[in-house]
């Protein structure tokens, strides 16, 4: 795991962010970078999965490794070291995986479904289902950018026991009246909507009935 584990409870704003392998890279980028912006300390868990969805949808190698995968995107977003900690996938003595130290909030984004059906079942086989776990029993924030079409009985099912348990289920399904000009406006829509719910004010798509282009 990347990062000095003696400065992680010297942040004030603190996340949990994973990537699955569900198409919506740039999602999940722009998210990143969003919220390194507004200063928070991300802990960033990216599957095998991702991985492949990344080089395959933005053209970015990942590496496997959490040090040079920190090394790359602390030079891609050119944020505070400090503020990136990138997690290996079954590193189980991260702060993540314990309800005394995660973050209380985290998304994944984007989420794929069967993503979606570990966590509802609690199966904990990976570092992102654990931390996932671990948000649901401490009962912090966490929100899914589910993106799969269409949706199966199994699909809905699995979303509908996570929403009773107060997960937010936010499927990747942005909207058109802010009249989008490229993909990423569109991409950015679902990125302010998803930190509205964390409570973080955005710029990124002017607002109903508020600001308008």
């Amino acid at each position: 795991m990347s990062g000095n584990q003696s400065q992680y409870s010297h942040h004030d704003k603190r996340i949990t962010l994973a990537f699955t392998g569900a198409s919506g890279a740039p999602y999940g980028l722009t998210l990143l970078g969003s919220l390194l912006a507004a200063d928070y300390q991300v802990f960033l868990l990216v599957s095998s999965a991702a991985r492949v969805v990344l080089a395959t949808e933005e053209g970015l190698k990942l590496p496997s490794g959490p040090d040079a995968a920190h090394k790359q995107l602390v030079e891609m977003f050119d944020c505070d070291p400090e503020k990136l900690v990138v997690c290996g996938k079954e590193d189980w003595f991260s702060p993540v995986a314990s309800g005394s130290a995660a973050p209380k909030q985290m998304i994944v984004c984007p989420c794929s479904t069967g993503s979606v059906a570990a966590i509802a079942h609690g199966m904990s086989d990976n570092l992102i289902e654990r931390a996932a776990d671990v948000v649901l029993k401490e009962r912090g924030q966490l929100l899914l950018v589910v993106r799969e079409t269409p949706f199966s009985t199994l699909h809905l099912e699995n979303m509908h026991k996570l929403s009773a348990m107060g997960v937010t289920i936010m499927p990747a399904a942005p909207g058109f009246y802010h009249q989008p000009q490229s993909i990423q406006d569109l991409v950015d829509f679902m990125v302010a909507r998803i930190l509205d719910h964390i409570g973080l004010d955005q710029k990124l798509v002017n607002r109903w009935g508020y600001d308008q282009r």
